[in-house]
């Protein structure tokens, strides 16, 4: 997903989120910006329901953010949910808390640079769950520097995960869902397939790769009855966001920040994304209801882009 997306120039992002002034922290922690006014406008929660029921679900990158919202909702809509990530401690936690609601899940620890661990976990939760029928491919990570400034290593680790990770999980995923009968693989992109900002060409760069994969694996596979898009967030409050914290910044400064940040950078709904809002796209596009959409990406950014 992406933590750094859109455009407006009245509070700058690399200031904001990569470094903010003490001054400028200060002004933002004076502020009537609340936690609370951060999530203003939020859309109340769905109604339950159990589109998933029976249903086997692969979700990468499920330890925290985007994917671990949405293997909590697969689940509660009655999903067999196998998920992966590199922090076992976290992984297990997720486990915990789907299973204390009375769902259906277990953590693998899966690395998906890895080709082998990739293969591993796939078919690991397909024979203990009895089948596959949809993928979310959400494992990713982003850096912020400019290209000179970049090592290779890096640029091969921004790729690797977010683009041939993608590909790998496709990979293993496709014989699965063809002797299911057919399947949704929905991956997640990434506004900066459309737009990008000062610093993200290597983050940019996989997104971009992403799309290209979607729109292929669409045409090679949808004679197989499977279907594959992405769902595309802008600005969302994860951990990527929190990662910029800046030093000596406590909760309440923090909150102000981001809050001001979404205010300024969303031009239409105004705020970040909270994970679950993506976990419900997420639902909503894997679900028998968009049975003809396949070989794009579908842009869930509060009308960020809209303002360029």
């Amino acid at each position: 997903m992406s933590d750094d997306d859109g455009t407006a120039p009245r509070i700058g992002r690399r200031l904001l989120l990569a470094g903010a002034t003490a001054g400028l922290t200060a002004e933002l922690a004076r502020t009537s910006l609340s936690p609370a006014s951060a999530s203003a406008g939020s859309a109340p929660p769905p109604a339950q329901l159990r589109r998933y029921e029976n249903k086997v679900v692969v979700i990468t990158g499920a330890t925290s953010g985007i994917g671990r919202a949405a293997a909590i909702a697969f689940a509660r809509e009655g999903a067999k949910v196998g998920f992966c990530g590199r922090r076992e401690s976290l992984g297990l936690q997720v486990e915990r808390e789907i299973r204390a609601a009375g769902g259906t899940a277990t953590y693998i620890r899966s690395d998906v640079r890895v080709p082998a661990q990739v293969q591993s976990f796939v078919d690991r939760v397909a024979q203990l769950y009895g089948g596959l029928h949809v993928a979310l491919n959400n494992a990713g990570v982003q850096l912020v520097k400019p290209l000179h400034e970049m090592t290779v290593a890096e640029w091969d680790d921004t790729a690797h995960t977010n683009t041939r990770g993608v590909f790998l999980a496709i990979k293993y995923e496709v014989p699965h869902m063809k002797r299911s009968g057919g399947g949704v693989i929905l991956v997640t992109g990434s506004a900066n397939e459309f737009a990008s900002r000062p610093g993200l060409g290597a983050y940019s760069a996989s997104k971009g790769g992403v799309t290209g994969l979607v729109r292929t694996a669409a045409l090679d596979y949808g004679p197989d009855r499977i279907r594959v898009a992405a769902v595309s967030p802008g600005t969302t409050d994860t951990g990527l966001v929190d990662a910029r914290r800046p030093p000596n910044v406590n909760d309440e400064q923090w909150a102000a920040l981001k809050a001001q940040y979404g205010a300024a950078n969303v031009d239409a709904l105004r705020r970040m994304a909270r994970p679950e809002e993506m976990a419900t796209a997420a639902l909503a596009l894997a679900s028998p209801d968009m049975s003809f959409l396949t070989g794009t990406s579908v842009l869930v950014d509060g009308g960020m882009l809209a303002g360029l």
